[in-house]
């Protein structure tokens, strides 16, 4: 790794300025709007190093008009048309929420799929990391013992036995992290031959499968289900099953035997020197904020197109953070088919979304507002920030496994928990999460490194934030060279040098399933 790593960084900026001195962003020369980077915000009054002032009291994140915007008038940030003037604005107002008329999202029938084929990148040769390596040719980050559930009534079954298996026999498997439980409210009262029935099922398939588990995982079925451990599986489950209404069952140490037996195997992995082509990376952001786009997102942008110039996947998702961006996109896609991919994932969730009376607008939350994200749109171009540069290889439907090497697009929904549970069905061994407002988001089957776009938030939360990139904002640090650190610390993190605070606090959310079928 010493001969890649030693690729400089952009070097850091010559003049750091005064944090005290009032300080706006501007993403592009050519925008019409910046934001305040001052923590606290700027009083109505303050006077600008360009002269120009106040004319509202500005939070921290939010908008200031850099010159007259007339009724109707385009509100650019990113160089791009987030909305439209709701009324005329003056240079030095507010351009807060209520200002901002959203545009129409890009219609999918008029984006050029035709003249799509990025080119590759410039190989980094030589990274690797200290992975585990599966029977199958994949690695993991982490040696954990999965115990997969058919269905939700078995839950709190097995999540009593997990309590007997942390205590009476992780301690005699030092070699096993730990003991994950997947549970879920699937697999009966569920209409399960409808389509929909297809994404939920594929999903908990492609959970046991992740590389973290290392083969080894066992599933507790009650035995009536609809969703019978065959279905669930794909195969003949043989002894990899329990089923609590066979007669066979013995009560909770059948669950605990079928444990022990996979632990003995376990144990005796160990890690060893993988390439970088082995790592599977999920990028997700959460808790954003205007910041989100200026500092977090586009270090790990950059970390990303590191990632993939030394071979490894890396899965950026949440279709609602894509869909007002898609533009930008498509011109990105390896070739024609990855492009009509695109769309079609865009196409199905307007669907979806229209099924359920709602549209993208949906997506923003009140703390997204409240740290200066107007809209989805421009909640968008901050988020596909994180994807970089790099040409878009593959585009996989929620659930599906990964098949390619590079930057992939995997369609999930923007909600966290649904997303992280969705990457980790297509094979991510490792996530990094962004956050401005701040989020404790964690997951039990694979290290999430959790990113601060402002310094405030990482000085706040220092037990919970790993990163923090919020140097590129109060300028004390490059794009670049914050970049190259967050891609070393995912291959710290990657290879069990460094642990990540939720590991180390044990913080996990539960797995969440994305089912757009019927219940019954």
């Amino acid at each position: 790794m010493d001969g890649a790593i030693a690729e400089r960084a952009a070097a850091r900026p010559p003049s750091v300025p005064d944090l005290q001195a009032p300080r706006l962003i501007r993403v592009d020369p050519r925008d019409n709007v910046a934001i305040v980077a001052n923590d606290g915000g700027l009083p109505a009054g303050t006077r600008l190093a360009d002269g120009l002032e106040l004319r509202d009291r500005v939070p921290q994140g939010h908008k200031v008009a850099l010159d007259d915007i007339p009724a109707e008038g385009e509100i650019r940030r990113y160089n791009e048309i987030i909305g439209h003037a709701a009324g005329p604005i003056r240079a030095g107002e507010w351009v807060e929420e209520s200002r901002i008329a959203m545009p129409a999202a890009p219609p999918l029938d008029a984006l050029d799929v035709e003249h799509a084929a990025a080119l590759p990148p410039v190989p980094l040769e030589g990274c690797t990391f200290e992975g585990y390596r599966n029977p199958d040719g994949s690695v993991g980050t982490k040696n954990v013992l999965a115990i997969s559930t058919s269905v939700q009534c078995v839950a709190g079954t097995v999540e009593f036995a997990l309590k007997r298996i942390r205590a009476e026999l992780l301690p005699r498997y030092p070699n096993v992290d730990g003991v994950v439980a997947l549970t879920h409210s699937y697999g009966c009262g569920v209409a399960i031959e409808a389509p929909g029935a297809a994404i939920p099922i594929r999903t908990l398939r492609n959970i046991a499968l992740n590389p973290n588990f290392g083969g080894e995982v066992l599933v507790v079925s009650l035995g009536c289900e609809k969703l019978s451990p065959l279905r669930l599986l794909g195969r003949d489950p043989g002894d990899d099953v329990v089923t609590m209404q066979d007669e066979a069952f013995d009560g909770f140490g059948a669950i605990v035997a079928g444990a022990e037996a996979r632990l003995e195997i376990l144990n005796r992995r160990r890690r060893e020197t993988c390439p970088v082509s082995d790592l599977v990376v999920g990028l997700q952001c959460g808790g954003s904020d205007a910041f989100s786009g200026v500092t977090a997102n586009p270090a790990l942008g950059f970390a990303s197109d590191l990632l993939v110039r030394a071979g490894a996947t890396v899965l950026f998702s949440e279709v609602t953070e894509v869909r007002d961006a898609i533009h930008l996109l498509t011109r990105r896609a390896a070739d024609r088919e990855v492009a009509r991919a695109l769309i079609r994932e865009m196409a199905w969730y307007d669907a979806y979304l229209a099924r359920g009376e709602a549209d993208r607008s949906a997506n923003t939350t009140p703390g997204n507002k409240k740290g200066g994200l107007a809209n989805i749109v421009e909640k968008s171009l901050g988020s596909i920030a994180k994807s970089g540069t790099s040409p878009i290889v593959d585009v996989l439907a929620p659930g599906e496994r990964v098949r390619r090497k590079g930057l992939v697009f995997a369609a999930t929904p923007a909600s966290d928990f649904i997303c992280g549970t969705l990457q980790l069905a297509s094979g991510m061994t490792l996530q990094v999460f962004t956050t401005g407002r701040g989020t404790p988001y964690g997951l039990a089957a694979a290290p999430v490194i959790k990113v601060a776009t402002r310094s405030e938030l990482a000085r706040r939360w220092r037990d919970l934030i790993d990163f923090d990139a919020g140097g590129i904002a109060t300028g004390h640090a490059s794009i670049e060279e914050t970049g190259w650190a967050l891609f070393r610390l995912i291959l710290d993190v990657a290879s069990g040098r460094t642990e990540v605070w939720s590991d180390r606090w044990g913080i996990a959310n539960d797995l969440a399933l994305f089912n757009p079928g019927p219940v019954t």
